[in-house]
């Protein structure tokens, strides 16, 4: 129940699992959005689905625990549920217009956001390693969307759109995170997120196929336990550290495409994937050696 120890390895690694989860949400919400499973579901629908089942999975596990609230920021949770449920939802939508990894890669600009609402927000001090880590891991997102190959704008524009909203929410989680337990941020979040969306999808609610049903489940299930990673990354590290490891959803996403619809990634997609590797790579190594007794201290990074 005590704020958990600052740890950047075990934040990088939980925020690496979350981007594979994540993934893999976007994935099956591209299915959901194309008439893979059915005639297309809207995304509206299909955002009222992430939270429904995230909060039975959040809630039953809270309730087997006999889990209380305590003294929880409502306000500043209505705040972050409401940029999420936006970031979300225009996340899928796009998938349903443009590419999967063209959709990630420009809404995962997020980090970009996340990093600089910090320092302005947070007063997090970033230094030159850790602006040049995340320069170098934004580069390999713009490649990966590939400049000037027909990206269908409204599409775009969506996904720009949740890159914005998302950032946002990553400031309110870190605000949450160092004043409540994961349990408690996660809870609320889906409890007012599910109302948010519901209210939002009864305008377009149509009944969805048991494939997608089951889709849909496995959207919340995965959200859920993405959620309980990043929440947990967060109160280890500061949100600029953590920040960019969320570019690598976007090798998720293309190891994703090549496992389930065969689709090879090609070079510009590899290049891409090393030049995000290779950002989050240089920021994992400095941070480590700040954290390391037996390395002279040195300006924050």
């Amino acid at each position: 129940m005590t704020p958990p120890a600052q740890n950047p390895g075990a934040a990088a690694l939980l925020t690496l699992a979350a981007a594979a989860f994540i993934a893999g949400c976007t994935l099956l919400a591209k299915a959901l959005g194309t008439d893979a499973l059915g005639p297309a579901l809207h995304p509206l629908q299909i955002s009222q689905g992430r939270f429904v089942f995230a909060l039975v999975a959040i809630g039953s596990f809270a309730a087997g625990t006999r889990f209380r609230l305590v003294r929880p920021a409502l306000p500043l949770h209505f705040l972050r549920s409401g940029l999420g449920w936006g970031g979300v939802t225009l996340m899928f939508a796009a998938a349903a217009f443009i590419p999967l990894s063209d959709a990630t890669a420009i809404s995962f600009l997020n980090p970009v956001f996340g990093m600089v609402l910090a320092v302005v927000i947070l007063g997090e001090r970033v230094g030159p390693v850790r602006w040049t880590a995340a320069a170098i891991a934004l580069l390999g997102a713009l490649i990966l969307t590939r400049p000037g190959g027909g990206t269908i704008a409204p599409g775009a524009l969506l996904a720009l759109a949740a890159a914005a909203c998302l950032g946002g929410e990553l400031i309110a989680i870190k605000f949450l995170s160092g004043r409540e337990r994961p349990l408690q941020i996660l809870l609320i979040n889906n409890l007012f997120g599910c109302l948010i969306a519901s209210a939002a999808a009864y305008f377009v609610w149509t009944a969805p196929t048991p494939a997608q049903w089951a889709a849909l489940a496995g959207i919340g299930l995965l959200m859920a336990t993405a959620q309980t990673c990043f929440v947990n990354a967060m109160a280890r590290a500061d949100a600029s550290f953590v920040a960019p490891f969320f570019y690598a959803t976007l090798v998720f996403a293309a190891l994703y495409d090549a496992a389930v619809f065969s689709v090879l990634p090609d070079a510009i997609s590899i290049l891409g994937a090393l030049t995000v590797l290779s950002g989050a790579a240089l920021l994992a190594w400095r941070e480590a050696r700040l954290k390391s007794p037996t390395v002279p201290p040195a300006r924050p990074l």
